[in-house]
């Protein structure tokens, strides 16, 4: 149980580190287009974990990490940047906290999870919880952000599952070299289009600043956490952690952006912290990876043994 909570701990930095790059994008990079935000956020992410791991995809894994460069990066960033630009933030958000339903179907779907009911009540408490944290927002709702958004919560629900499936078989790999991989080939997806389409930002002090969080911490070590989490917990569980990203961004903006902390906001916090940790002690027990036995109990062990 210990060991669980330890996951459970370390794959929430991901989601906090999330959070807080609403703050430090609108405080540091406020001039950056999306375009050359996302391939600065996903290629300087993806070399330096790739001159750690000292590996190049093997096999099926160059197609592989092709595809996850797409859903959980190239695309994936695209679309966020384009919902931010022509929906409320909130709105936005609220619909990206929909992805721990979606992963938990999907991962019924492609890696034999079946969600269960108190998992799934969770979920619905998070969400509501999100909902009231983020109610009352300003703006219009245009038809393309909800489209980008949905877009984007689907692509990642769909790449992260992928991910776990692919890292359960014969040939999978660790979530420093699959987090390196995806990272850069989706920054080298994006980096054409910057380069035709934007003008490259300006280089200052503040940007530097911005990067080496949004690059450096937001992106190359949420990474690897979230899919390190993804190979030690359900695709549910991991999913209902992901809902602790807006909660990041309301508490970020309350401590260094000087934004008043309403009780509304108070109540959709405790709703969503509540859903996350019951959903984390409902969740169904991981299936052990493909080609790997389970670690025989002490009153299996002579039979293991007597059949090794």
């Amino acid at each position: 149980m210990e060991g669980k909570w330890r996951w459970i701990l370390l794959t929430a930095i991901a989601p906090v580190a999330w959070g807080a790059n609403y703050y430090a994008i609108s405080r540091f990079l406020p001039d950056v287009g999306p375009l050359w935000g996302a391939t600065l956020r996903a290629l300087p992410a993806g070399l330096l974990l790739l001159a750690l791991a000292r590996t190049l995809p093997r096999g099926v894994w160059w197609w592989r990490a092709a595809v996850l460069g797409v859903l959980n990066v190239g695309a994936f960033f695209l679309l966020i940047h384009l919902a931010a630009q022509l929906l409320p933030s909130s709105v936005a958000a609220v619909i990206m906290a929909t992805s721990p339903v979606g992963m938990m179907l999907l991962a019924w779907a492609l890696v034999s999870e079946r969600p269960v009911v108190a998992q799934l009540a969770s979920a619905a408490l998070g969400i509501g919880g999100v909902v009231i944290m983020l109610a009352g927002a300003d703006g219009a709702i245009h038809p393309g952000g909800v489209a980008a958004s949905l877009g984007a919560m689907t692509m990642s629900s769909l790449g992260f599952v992928l991910a776990k499936r692919w890292n359960s078989g014969q040939q999978r790999a660790n979530a420093l070299t699959t987090s390196a991989w995806q990272l850069t080939a989706g920054g080298l997806l994006v980096l054409p289009l910057a380069a035709l389409l934007e003008p490259f930002p300006s280089v200052t002090g503040r940007t530097l600043v911005g990067l080496a969080w949004v690059s450096g911490v937001a992106t190359a070590l949420a990474y690897v956490v979230w899919f390190q989490g993804l190979r030690r917990l359900t695709a549910g569980q991991v999913g209902l952690i992901g809902l602790l990203n807006p909660v990041a961004g309301v508490v970020t903006g309350t401590l260094l952006a000087a934004e008043v902390l309403t009780l509304r906001q108070a109540i959709g916090i405790a709703l969503v912290l509540v859903g996350v940790v019951v959903g984390q002690r409902t969740a169904p027990a991981p299936r052990p990876a493909a080609g790997t036995a389970p670690r025989p109990t002490e009153s299996g062990r002579a039979v293991a043994l007597a059949t090794d």
